[in-house]
């Protein structure tokens, strides 16, 4: 079933939000300001449902003074380019473009006025006995935020009777440029009881990007053997906060495939709720919440901040158009740029 309403104004322009749900009461909400999930609640082992998502039941929520001083990205989807690109640089052929350095020296999500800060509109909405959907489209213009080329995306929610939320997107552009795509929900399967130091992760890579010191992946690869991130037998996120001060902002390399693939895994004892990940996409920016401002709150009082939710950020590599052998940092108008998560709940 599909439900609209109207979510609020935003510089003049109406904001409205859609709720997907499902015979087993699982729902979704998404508001057209960023194609952003504001709401995903999901069945427990108590038969009740749980809040597993960071957001806002409020237009308001999203334009305080504590969420834009943090700028946390909540639910949205992000773009152009998602994560970093170092010095907002990058060539094409010969030819340098330079955007906005919203991260310190670098870029970061697509920008000042990235996706995320967008409406879109809903183009498309389906109901069938299997699932439901709703697609988003937005058109991104030449050199908007730096970036070459008109590109139109398009992003599909479909929650399935199964507990299954699949987000799918679709772009197209008339000049080569780079599109990275990915959604930003950060989860906490407790319901936001607790820190996510008690939930088990299990993340199927060997190795990831390593960082440099303005935290941009370069080139370098590193392995997780032997180390707290070697993840792919599942670990408690306590000992990984134990020993890594501000816990994970990695970028995990999956195997070389581009088809969907089961990547990860997150479970919480209390609730009985796991979350499955898979993907199309090479790699997953995982993030714990370090940085998460301790003054941000649902209305409901759902307690957001330091390590109570985590982002499973499945897109291209970040700063790939700068890293030689980076899987498909570029779109072109003869290849549109495809992609799939799907969240699994069972």
């Amino acid at each position: 079933m599909i439900k609209q309403q109207l979510f609020g104004v935003h510089e003049g322009h109406e904001v409205h939000q859609y709720e997907l749900s499902n015979r087993n009461g699982m729902s979704v909400k998404i508001m057209t300001l960023g194609a952003t999930i504001t709401s995903l609640k999901v069945p427990n082992k108590q038969d009740s449902l749980t809040e597993v998502a960071c957001g806002f039941d409020q237009l308001d929520g999203y334009f305080s003074d504590a969420y834009k001083a943090n700028a946390p990205y909540f639910g949205c989807t992000v773009g152009r380019f998602a994560s970093r690109i170092k010095d907002g640089k990058f060539a094409i052929d010969g030819v340098e473009y330079t955007l906005a350095t919203n991260d310190g020296p670098n870029h970061l999500h697509g920008g000042i006025k990235g996706l995320d800060k967008q409406i879109w509109v809903c183009v498309n909405e389906l109901s069938s006995e299997v699932a439901d959907s709703i697609t988003f489209q937005k058109t991104s213009e030449h050199m908007e935020e730096g970036f070459p080329g008109n590109v139109t995306i398009e992003v599909t929610f479909t929650l399935s009777q199964n507990n299954n939320l699949e987000i799918s997107y679709h772009a197209t552009t008339d000049k080569k440029t780079p599109i990275s795509l990915t959604n930003h929900t950060y989860f906490n399967l407790s319901g936001f009881k607790e820190t996510v130091g008690g939930h088990t992760a299990k993340i199927l890579a060997d190795s990831f990007l390593k960082a440099d010191p303005t935290n941009v992946p370069v080139g370098e690869i590193e392995n997780v053997g032997g180390t707290v991130l070697d993840l792919k037998e599942g670990k408690k996120l306590a000992e990984v906060f134990e020993e890594l001060e501000t816990g994970c902002e990695h970028y995990f390399l999956f195997d070389e495939k581009d088809t969907l693939r089961n990547v990860a895994s997150f479970n919480n004892d209390d609730t009985g709720i796991t979350l499955e990940i898979s993907t199309t996409e090479p790699g997953m920016l995982f993030y714990t919440g370090y940085f998460t401002s301790n003054e941000l709150q649902r209305e409901s009082g759902d307690q957001f901040g330091r390590y109570k939710a985590f982002c499973c950020e499945t897109h291209r590599y970040p700063n790939g158009p700068n890293i030689d052998g980076a899987p498909k940092p570029f779109t072109t108008p003869e290849e549109p740029y495809t992609s799939t998560t799907v969240y699994s709940f069972k």
